[in-house]
């Protein structure tokens, strides 16, 4: 157990404080007292006070400490606060709901940006939460062919924000090679902006071919990047593709939502993962825990031959704005409107081993909340773990599960982003980026037909020393969130 030694001032009288030189007992900003500290990165899980001074962890204590504020968290776990690799819900109101779900910093890995500097100019001084985001094949390609970017799965026009239409060409066309080399020199841009790696939606643009999808590889290999990919299709073979991808360039890889990702196949596709990091090749995979996906029914996912690909039926699809499964009629109606669709494809034993299996994330895949409605992933993904597969259901256990959400999430960006080594974990020197939540009442409460009602047993959340929730409350109005970048230590 990592604490800082009791100083000598505590331990004489007082008059004998003067006569020892001792300086003043230190008073910190927070101090929360009386918690369980669990700690994944160490493995401390003791109750301790943890004492914080400003936007850091100062001190963790066996013995009560001074603050301009002490917040008594007896019979509550004090915990990193969750680090979510694939929030695509980069809104102050999606990360608040967020942070109801014990989320401190909420990432885009998985779309990215383009142009990155000013995806993070604009999300300076709006967000609840700690933010950080990927430079995106997909809208560098956009980029490219339409001198347009993208923004959570839409593409949209730099000038007017208006809808390329359900399949652009940047979306289902083969590049040429001046194309590449822009696309090539794209990605450079953004990793020289700070991106955290390179994001690609390989079946969002069916046009790029394996061989463009190496060449991108081999820029982020270059530039010790971890590629995060959502591959080209529904299965092993798909995710063969990627890790061959990975294994040729020498590139990291991380497979997004892995149990959507490979369906029945999900057995064969942890086994080889598995496999190949033994092999040496550094490979590491998440889950969200829930049965359906979400996505734009406009997207190249859906262009003719998607039955086969995902496989799917019409009546697996359910439109969020009314709650209706379509039909053929519906899906090319609403296909042509544009808008987010709830994808009902996995079955509840893969998802449970997917979280089950050694080494697998927690991330959510939360979508934009739009007039209340999307999925209930991004509001309650992080309670669903705590409170259905760690206490009700024994699949994890506490510790484990934390891992999942923090330290393992830190590792995978702390050598391209030196500043995640300061999160994802409770020390000294880290950032107060903290959840205090009640093991024994966290639960969930979105579903598919309140997809943004907000989590309960998350009692206080800290983002650099600032509460974001208090007392089982949202703070509204204030936005302590700090940008995540690449080869910034902070």
């Amino acid at each position: 157990m990592r604490t800082a030694p009791l100083s000598r001032c505590r331990l004489v009288p007082l008059l004998v404080v003067a006569a020892l030189g001792c300086a003043e007992e230190p008073t910190y900003d927070v101090v929360l007292a009386n918690g369980r500290v669990m700690d994944p990165a160490s493995g401390m899980d003791s109750v301790l006070h943890v004492g914080i001074r400003g936007d850091s962890i100062a001190e963790l204590s066996a013995a009560p400490l001074k603050g301009r504020e002490v917040v008594d968290v007896t019979g509550l776990v004090v915990a990193p606060g969750f680090l979510d690799l694939h929030a695509h819900g980069q809104t102050p109101g999606d990360m608040a709901i967020q942070a109801e779900d014990g989320v401190t910093t909420a990432m885009d890995m998985e779309t990215g940006s383009y142009p990155v500097k000013e995806w993070y100019d604009g999300m300076a001084g709006k967000a609840p939460l700690n933010f950080g985001v990927t430079v995106g094949h997909r809208p560098a390609r956009y980029h490219v062919f339409h001198d347009s970017v993208e923004l959570y799965h839409l593409p949209v026009n730099g000038a007017g924000i208006k809808a390329l239409g359900p399949m652009p060409a940047g979306a289902n066309l083969p590049a040429n090679e001046a194309q590449l080399r822009a696309m090539e020199g794209a990605i450079r841009r953004g990793l020289d902006e700070g991106a955290l790696g390179v994001g690609f939606g390989i079946n969002y643009s069916p046009g790029a071919t394996t061989a463009e999808i190496e060449r991108m590889f081999r820029v982020a290999a270059e530039r010790g990047a971890t590629s995060f990919v959502h591959t080209r299709a529904f299965g092993i073979g798909a995710i063969r593709e990627a890790i061959g991808a990975a294994h040729t360039t020498g590139a990291s890889l991380h497979v997004v939502h892995i149990a959507s990702s490979s369906l029945e196949d999900l057995p064969q596709a942890l086994a080889l993962v598995d496999s190949v990091r033994a092999a040496g090749m550094d490979v590491t995979t998440e889950v969200y825990p829930y049965t359906a996906g979400s996505t734009r029914l406009e997207s190249a996912m859906f262009n003719p031959g998607w039955q086969q690909n995902l496989p799917l039926e019409y009546g697996d699809l359910a439109w969020p704005l009314t709650g209706e499964r379509l039909t053929k009629e519906s899906f090319e109606r609403y296909r042509k409107q544009g808008g987010w669709v709830v994808v009902h494809m996995m079955k509840e034993e893969n998802v449970a081993k997917a979280i089950e299996h050694p080494g697998v994330m927690i991330a959510s895949d939360g979508v934009p909340y739009v007039n209340g409605t999307g999925h209930p992933r991004g509001a309650g993904t992080y309670a669903r773990v705590l409170g259905r597969y760690v206490r009700e259901q024994r699949k994890l256990s506490l510790m484990d599960a934390l891992s999942r959400m923090t330290i393992l999430p830190a590792r995978r960006l702390e050598r391209f982003a030196p500043v995640m080594r300061r999160k994802g974990r409770v020390s000294p020197g880290a950032h107060a980026d903290l959840t205090v939540f009640d093991p024994a009442t966290v639960t969930d409460h979105a579903t598919f037909d309140e997809p943004a009602k907000r989590s309960t047993g998350i009692v206080h959340v800290l983002v650099n020393g600032t509460f974001v929730v208090r007392g089982d409350t949202l703070v509204s109005g204030v936005f302590p969130g700090r940008a995540v970048k690449s080869g910034v230590v902070q």
